[in-house]
């Protein structure tokens, strides 16, 4: 009896699932979400707090539409086009079909209108025209994203349109998500727009153009202020989406949910997890003065190395580090120097682990002495005047 008894304990224990738990998989604190790929990425560090599948390769629909944004922004940052710029809607466009603007053959609309489509509305048609304007055709535009892509270390990616429509070659993961998702948010301005929940375009129209925020989290989650929303019948419910608390900023990606209500459940349970278990600490603030600069033969011969970005350092609650700040100033820094030249690097580190770094950039304009400088100092300090 207790051999039988011994033998039916043995099949019950192999035969009921026990749920495995792995680092940063969907068992951690509780997190077990229902979809097919999960990240959530600290902005600053891009330090990646939680993934599942994260480079699983997965069609993303319209969460695409942050690399057509980012490209955007670059292009309007570099100066190479302007916000202002006037853009004609190409029959391409008008056709595309989905989430759109409505835009119509011929239409001039400018950038900005077309950026306030694609990032409040989703516009297939204002993604199409940007690209378009931007890439002088949708092909060569595409070649700029995956080019973009690969730059960025996204090799989990291939583009074959800049609005997200199914196509087998089109597909991208979780982590390559955060890492352009991180990328956009650099371009600060890009917030103005994500966040807008309501906009209306009349310009030149018989009938108004009404925006409505497709990101419903930007409403209702507190500190969200964007970034793109996703679904297609074979991408299912896709998100990308930022929120921001005090110092810290967090990149919540879901990617195949099955309902958009879990999406946005399962984004939001994300946020909740990192800013319930993590915080930040500034410990460099752009245009501190980090170290005095004194430069031979130069006017004048002092300066200050100034920080060019923030160092914010994020950290389990009641676990701060303890960090000290490393200060590098290049030795074959050549004059003239113009104000924000980079003159070397601070680092917070702790022993030898770099926690963080920027670049120093020095705080005014520095020239060469010249002869008539030199002989005036000789004769300056010989009188010992000041």
């Amino acid at each position: 009896m207790k051999k039988y008894l011994s033998i039916l304990l043995l099949f019950i224990f192999i035969t009921i699932p026990i749920g495995e738990v792995k680092a940063k998989d969907t068992k951690i604190e509780g997190l077990d979400l229902n979809c097919k790929s999960a990240l959530l990425m600290e902005f600053s560090s891009g330090k990646i707090i939680f993934e599942k599948n994260p480079h699983e390769k997965l069609a993303p629909a319209s969460v695409t539409k942050i690399m057509t944004m980012l490209l955007v922004m670059e292009a309007v940052d570099s100066g190479k086009i302007k916000l202002t710029d006037k853009v004609t809607v190409s029959a391409n466009a008008k056709s595309l079909g989905g989430s759109t603007m409505c835009l119509d053959e011929g239409e001039i609309r400018t950038v900005e209108e077309l950026l306030k489509g694609v990032a409040i509305a989703s516009a297939n048609d204002g993604a199409l025209a940007l690209g378009e304007f931007i890439g002088g055709t949708e092909e060569e535009f595409t070649k700029l994203m995956n080019e973009r892509a690969k730059q960025l270390g996204m090799n989990d990616t291939h583009f074959v349109n800049c609005y997200g429509f199914y196509d087998p070659n089109h597909y991208t993961s979780a982590y390559d998500i955060a890492i352009m998702s991180r990328e956009l948010l650099k371009h600060k301005k890009i917030l103005n727009y994500t966040t807008i929940w309501m906009e209306t375009i009349s310009e030149g129209r018989k009938e108004p153009i009404t925006l409505a925020n497709r990101n419903k989290l930007v409403r209702f989650y507190k500190g969200c202020d964007g970034l793109k929303t996703g679904y297609t019948s074979e991408a299912k419910y896709c998100i990308s989406a930022t929120a921001k608390r005090g110092d810290i900023r967090f990149i919540s990606v879901i990617l195949g949910a099955d309902t958009l209500k879990n999406r946005n459940y399962q984004a939001s349970k994300l946020l909740d997890y990192g800013f319930a278990k993590y915080e930040s600490a500034k410990f460099v603030t752009a245009g501190e003065a980090i170290q005095d600069l004194k430069l031979s033969k130069a006017k004048p011969d002092a300066a200050k190395a100034i920080a060019k970005d923030d160092i914010n350092l994020i950290y389990e609650k009641g676990n701060k580090p303890n960090v000290q700040k490393r200060v590098e100033v290049f030795q074959d820094v050549k004059l003239p120097l113009k104000k924000g030249d980079v003159v070397g690097i601070v680092k917070v580190v702790d022993g030898e682990k770099i926690l963080g770094k920027t670049e120093l950039v020095i705080d005014r304009d520095v020239n060469k002495m010249s002869l008539a400088d030199s002989i005036k100092k000789v004769v300056k300090n010989w009188l010992n005047l000041k």
